[in-house]
């Protein structure tokens, strides 16, 4: 008979396992830098809490064509490890992974998603070149400080990105800053 051992483990580990530690991730691959892990939509607190287990330990799967949803047979799961599409879960009022019923479902809605998108987008379009580039150009670094205001409060929208309520306002407040900015240039001629 052998003897059972009581108490702590006999080593600890030193520091934290790490997937994919050694092998270099391709920054424009799906999970790369350019390329993130879509937000988890349409799920209880329970299955956002194992897909993440999933994303952090290095098995999550990314789905790489549609599967077919559970209770109208149509491919339209487009998240991995979902078992119902967004349509269906919304219409029933249960989680999309594992179909028990919830009073909150984790996550926004694709359609405020797209919405937001394109608010965004219209918002660039109408900035002049120089903010419009400089935009994106923090948007793709997310070192911006718009940027971390933005993720330090969620409830922050689109439309408070720029101030001006019209084109028309935002056009005169840039060539205002800019008169004020060639008389500062004339008198220190």
């Amino acid at each position: 008979m052998s003897s059972v051992r009581k108490g702590p483990p006999k080593h600890q580990n030193k520091f934290a396992w790490k997937p994919n530690a050694g092998i270099k991730i391709n920054e424009t691959e799906v999970g790369g830098r350019f390329r993130p892990l879509s937000e988890i939509t349409g799920v209880c607190q329970r299955c956002r809490d194992q897909i993440d287990w999933k994303r952090k330990y290095g098995k999550y799967k990314p789905l790489t064509e549609p599967s077919k949803c559970q209770k109208c047979s149509k491919r339209n799961v487009r998240q991995a490890y979902h078992n119902l599409c967004t349509g269906c879960a919304k219409e029933h009022n249960v989680c999309a992974k594992c179909s028990c019923r919830v009073g909150q479902v984790v996550g926004r809605d694709i359609s405020e998603v797209e919405a937001e998108k394109k608010a965004l987008e219209e918002a660039i379009k109408n900035a002049r070149e120089r903010d419009r580039r400089s935009l994106l150009r923090a948007m793709n670094k997310g070192k911006s400080q718009s940027w971390e205001k933005n993720q330090t409060q969620n409830d922050m929208k689109v439309g408070e990105l720029f101030t001006a309520s019209s084109l028309e306002e935002y056009a005169e407040a840039n060539l205002d800053d800019e008169d004020d900015d060639d008389e500062d240039q004339v008198k220190v001629i």
